[in-house]
């Protein structure tokens, strides 16, 4: 089974790209992020055509995520939010499909550490991690992907030294992460050696990509009982070279189930 994440930062601008990615590399169950688009817009016909059962969960202009699987979803099993977590900003979609809980997120920036988003971003997360939980105690095989905007290690980070105390690294929201990791998880992407600079995402501005000043923040998490079946986990780069492109790499992952 082969499973992506992707934040196409509006699916209107990158549906030709997400269409020729899908074509050329079928995966199996894909989380979308950054959609911005809602339900009514979402391109059902299109992505139904290239193979796709879809669930969208989205709103206009912001946020917005997508669970896409080429195998019928357990239609009693989906879910939109974070159960007693109310907030109207769509971050969260997650369905079975083939005996696989997967859980798709688009987890909030944060703007500046200290800020009310910021806030919003680590009782969020809170709320996320007692969710996890019990989804750990109903599911066996359970696979959590999305843009989690935290860069978890110093590794995961261009300069460490520049971004220190700053949103997406900051000692919290890393905290956090290890919480996430702690209810039985793996990250997929370190149970394999990689290249050292290997990230995810990259400004738009000052030529960030061509100088690989990234982040690794987009992330597939594999609960325990999987980790040994994983055979490879990767960021795929092609996407982000072409022109208009996201300013997020898909990230890929294969499990033998």
């Amino acid at each position: 089974m082969k499973l992506a994440s992707w934040n196409v930062n509006s699916l209107r601008v990158r549906l030709p790209q997400v269409l020729d990615w899908l074509a050329a590399h079928q995966p199996d169950l894909v989380g979308l992020q950054e959609t911005k688009l809602q339900n009514e817009q979402f391109p059902l016909e299109q992505l139904a055509t290239a193979g796709y059962n879809v669930i969208a969960n989205g709103q206009k202009t912001y946020n917005g995520v997508a669970l896409l699987a080429r195998q019928p979803l357990t239609p009693e099993a989906i879910a939109l939010d974070i159960p007693d977590f109310e907030d109207p900003q769509r971050r969260v979609v997650a369905a079975t499909c083939d005996n696989v809980r997967f859980i798709n997120l688009y987890v909030p920036n944060g703007s500046e550490v200290g800020s009310d988003k910021y806030r919003y971003k680590l009782d969020w997360l809170d709320a996320l991690l007692a969710w996890l939980e019990t989804q750990r105690q109903l599911y066996t095989n359970v696979i959590v992907v999305g843009d989690f905007n935290i860069a978890p290690e110093n590794r995961d980070v261009h300069d460490p030294q520049a971004w220190q105390g700053s949103v997406l690294v900051s000692e919290p929201e890393r905290d956090k992460f290890r919480q996430l990791l702690a209810l039985g998880f793996k990250d997929s992407f370190r149970l394999f050696d990689q290249p050292e600079g290997s990230y995810s995402w990259w400004d738009y501005r000052a030529a960030a990509f061509r100088r690989n000043l990234g982040l690794r923040i987009d992330h597939i998490l594999i609960s325990d009982n999987l980790a040994d079946s994983v055979t490879g986990s990767a960021i795929d780069t092609a996407p982000r070279q072409l022109e208009r492109p996201s300013d997020h790499a898909p990230v890929v992952a294969t499990v033998q189930l």
